[in-house]
């Protein structure tokens, strides 16, 4: 399988994974698989336009920032909640950031999942 149809099926394991998460009301759960699937989208996006996939969130942040602006604020936003969900306990409210900012990035990439 290529890297490009892997990106594609791990993003949508991801979000079929979130739905149940979220219907269960694990909202730590929901967050932590809606921000992989945003990570791995960008990801995808990345790899269509400069031809690799970053090997880390480092990469990945140091890329964004000088190329991709509003992915990077994207991210960048996000990544905090993402690590605070080791910590804190996460709601509804933080489910329904991530999941509108995972609809952003996808209309902003054009990247569209069947």
């Amino acid at each position: 399988m290529a890297e490009k149809e892997i990106l594609e099926e791990n993003i949508k394991e991801y979000l079929k994974e979130a739905k149940k998460a979220k219907k269960n009301l694990a909202y730590n759960s929901t967050v932590t698989l809606l921000f992989k699937a945003l990570a791995v989208l960008v990801d995808l996006f990345i790899l269509k336009k400069e031809g690799f996939i970053p090997s880390n969130h480092s990469e990945r942040f140091r890329l964004l920032e000088s190329k991709h602006q509003l992915l990077y604020k994207i991210l960048d936003k996000d990544f905090p909640v993402y690590q605070r969900s080791y910590r804190l306990k996460l709601t509804k409210k933080h489910v329904e950031v991530f999941e509108n900012d995972f609809k952003t990035v996808a209309k902003f990439t054009g990247i569209k999942l069947d």
